[in-house]
């Protein structure tokens, strides 16, 4: 069984940094996708951005490219995401997403089949 840890989230101040982790256990294959996701309340969870498992392959949102980075460690089974220049629009739960099968430029949260449990972002104006 697939099973997600994040961490990193917290409270900043806006345009400061946070960068979130994401331990990935019981992945039986080298291939596939992770990706992170965040929902604030009242809203839909929306995909943040994307990375290929074994390709140098990442996907962003429109509202993140250019401030957020994915990235990953194949060896701790780890994918992180660095979060500069924040703002309060960004604050929300983070989620982290681990798919075999995903295409990492997949946006819709159905087609991820394991989760993390969240952490919160707080970006404070």
């Amino acid at each position: 069984q697939v099973r997600l840890v994040e961490s990193g989230g917290g409270l900043v101040q806006t345009g400061g940094s946070l960068r979130l982790s994401c331990v990935i256990s019981g992945r039986t294959y080298t291939s596939g996708a992770a990706a992170w996701f965040r929902q604030a309340p009242g809203k839909e969870r929306e995909f943040v951005a994307g990375i290929n498992w074994s390709t140098r392959g990442t996907y962003y949102a429109k509202s993140v490219k250019g401030r957020f980075t994915i990235s990953k460690d194949i060896a701790k089974n780890t994918v992180f995401l660095q979060m500069d220049n924040l703002q309060p629009e960004d604050t929300a739960i983070y989620y982290c997403a681990s798919d075999d099968l995903t295409n990492y430029a997949d946006t819709t949260a159905p087609a991820w089949s394991s989760w993390g449990q969240g952490t919160q972002v707080t970006v404070s104006s």
